[in-house]
C-alpha cells in the first residue's frame, strides 16, 4: 500500500512537472507583447501604465518627414497601444491632434472588445520635426504616417481593422481611407466636418437659426452682443486677466481682436458643447446682467485665454490646415448691429505665426468629397443634430456601398452610435461587429464589452475656440 501511494505521489508530481514545463514551453513559443512590439524596427518604449484587463505602452515610431522622399529626415511620432488579445480585432484611433497618454477606449474599441492602436497628429509637438518645414502638414503625410503604422503593426495584430475618431479625427480617418482605401477593414468617424467650398458656408448660418429653441438662441444671441455692447468695461477686466497670467497677443494682433474672436465664439461654444437643457444656465435677460454675470459666461463656453499665444500655441498645426486644406466656417450675426463688430469671423491666417507661409488648397476637399460619396465602403458617419460642425456632413452617393450617415437627436460634438434612436443604432452596431470580424451571434446586435466609466470616456474633449 505504502508502495502504491508513493508510486501515486511521485506520478503526481512529475505529471504536475511535465504540465509546468509545457506551460513554461508555451509561454516561450508566444514572445511577450512588449516584445513584439519593440522588434518592430524604428518603435521604442517611453513607459508602459497599467490597467486593468489589459496593457497599455506608450511608443515612438520613427517616421519619415516626407514619406515621398523618405531620406530627407525623419521625426518621432508618439503612439499609445491599448493591448487585450492579437486574437482580437484592433481599432485604429486618431483624435487629429494630440495622443492622450492615458488609457481610453473608444466606442468601436468597447463595440468589437478589441485592441486600440491611437496616434499622434504629426506636427502636434512632441510628434514634430526639428526643423519644421511645415509644407509637409497635409492630409496625404498625415494618411501616409497611419499607413505605415498599419503595415508595422499588422504583423502582430492580424485580425481586421477599424479606423475610428472623432471630429478632427473623424475627418483623419476619412482622409486615411481616401488614400488607402485597402488598409481597414471598415471606418466609423464620428462628427466630421465637411468644408467643400471653404467660401460657402450659408449652411452653418441656417443652423444657427433654427438649431435648439427660439428662447435658448435669444438668450445665447443676447450675451453674445452685450459682451460687444460693453467691450470697453469688459476689455480692461480682459487687460488685467492677461496681465496677471502673462498672457500676450502678438499672433492675433492686439487683446482687441482676442476679445472680439472669444466673443463672436460663444453661440458657437455652446452648441458645440452643451445640451438644450443647458441653456437654463444662460443669462435670460443679458440687458440687465451685471458685467460679471456676461463676463461669466463667455468665459466658461468660449474662453478668454484662447486667442492668447499660449492659448494658441499648441494648436498651430490645426489652423496651419484649416488655413491650407481643411477650410474653417464664416459665419453672419443678424441680431448684432455692425457697428459693434470690428474685425469679423477671423481666418486661420490670424491665428498662424506670420513666419509660417500659408497657401489654400481648394481642390483638397473637393477630391475628397467625391471620393467618399462615389466610393465609400463599409464607412458610418455619425453626427449630433445640435452640433454646428455638422451643418456641412459628408454624404454617401449610389456609388457607395455598405455606407451610413446617421445623426443622433440632440447631441452635440460628443454624439456616437449608443445615441441613436434604436434602429439605427442595432444597424451600426451591427456593421462595426461585421467589419471587426466578429459578427454577433444574438439577433440584437450590442457591444461586446461592458461599459467601463474610466475607459470609455464618451464626452468631447472641450476646445476652447472654434476647433473641430
Amino acid at each position: 500500500m505504502r508502495k502504491t501511494l508513493r508510486w501515486l505521489l511521485t506520478f503526481v508530481l512529475f505529471t504536475g512537472t511535465l504540465g509546468t514545463a509545457t506551460a513554461h514551453a508555451a509561454t516561450a513559443a508566444e514572445p511577450d507583447i512588449e516584445a513584439r512590439l519593440l522588434s518592430i524596427p524604428g518603435m521604442s518604449l517611453i513607459e508602459e501604465k497599467p490597467y486593468p484587463g489589459y496593457r497599455f505602452f506608450v511608443l515612438n515610431y520613427t517616421q519619415p518627414v516626407d514619406h515621398r522622399k523618405p531620406s530627407k529626415g525623419t521625426f518621432q511620432q508618439r503612439i499609445t497601444v491599448l493591448h487585450k488579445e492579437v486574437s482580437r480585432p484592433t481599432v485604429f484611433f486618431t483624435s487629429g491632434y494630440n495622443v492622450s497618454t492615458t488609457p481610453r477606449r473608444s466606442e468601436p474599441t468597447q463595440i468589437v472588445d478589441g485592441n486600440q492602436i491611437s496616434l499622434e497628429y504629426r506636427f502636434f509637438t512632441p510628434s514634430r520635426p526639428s526643423p519644421a518645414d511645415w509644407s509637409k502638414l497635409d492630409i496625404w503625410q498625415a494618411a501616409s504616417d497611419q499607413h505605415r503604422v498599419f503595415k508595422a503593426l499588422k504583423s502582430v495584430y492580424s485580425k481586421k481593422w477599424i479606423s475610428t475618431g472623432g471630429s478632427k479625427g473623424g475627418m483623419t480617418a476619412t482622409y486615411y481611407e481616401r488614400f488607402y482605401p485597402r488598409d481597414m477593414d471598415g471606418v466609423v468617424a464620428y462628427v466630421a466636418p465637411n468644408d467643400v467650398v471653404n467660401k460657402e458656408d450659408s449652411a452653418y448660418d441656417e443652423f444657427f437659426a433654427g438649431v435648439g429653441t427660439k428662447e435658448c438662441r435669444d438668450r445665447l444671441n443676447g450675451v453674445q452682443r452685450e459682451a460687444l455692447v460693453r467691450r470697453e468695461p469688459l476689455e480692461k477686466r480682459y487687460a488685467a486677466y492677461a496681465a496677471e497670467n502673462g498672457y500676450t497677443f502678438d499672433t492675433i494682433g492686439s487683446l482687441d481682436k482676442a476679445y472680439e474672436a472669444t466673443v463672436l465664439d460663444y453661440v458657437w461654444g455652446f452648441w458645440q458643447y452643451s445640451l438644450l437643457s443647458d441653456c437654463d444656465r444662460i443669462p435670460a435677460d443679458a440687458a440687465h446682467a451685471t458685467d460679471e454675470a456676461i463676463w461669466t459666461s463667455i468665459d466658461e463656453i468660449a474662453g478668454f485665454s484662447a486667442y492668447a499665444d499660449q492659448g494658441l500655441a499648441p494648436y498651430t498645426p490645426y489652423y496651419y490646415q484649416a488655413g491650407t486644406q481643411l477650410g474653417s466656417p464664416t459665419i453672419g450675426f443678424p441680431h448684432i448691429e455692425p457697428g459693434l463688430i470690428r474685425h469679423g469671423y477671423l481666418p486661420p491666417r490670424d491665428f498662424v505665426p506670420r513666419e509660417i507661409p500659408m497657401s489654400f488648397q481648394p481642390r483638397v476637399m473637393r477630391d475628397v468629397d467625391s471620393w467618399v460619396r462615389h466610393h465609400a465602403r463599409h464607412m458610418l458617419f455619425v453626427y449630433g443634430e445640435n452640433d454646428p460642425w455638422g451643418a456641412e456632413p459628408f454624404r454617401v452617393d449610389k456609388g457607395a456601398r455598405d455606407a451610413y450617415v446617421f445623426t443622433a437627436p440632440g447631441a452635440n460634438h460628443g454624439a456616437g452610435v449608443a445615441g441613436l434612436v434604436s434602429a439605427q443604432r442595432e444597424l451600426a452596431t451591427a456593421r462595426i461587429l461585421d467589419w471587426a470580424g466578429v459578427a454577433p451571434t444574438t439577433a440584437r446586435a450590442k457591444p461586446l464589452a461592458k461599459f467601463d466609466a474610466k475607459l470609455d470616456v464618451r464626452d468631447p474633449e472641450r476646445e476652447m475656440t472654434l476647433r473641430p
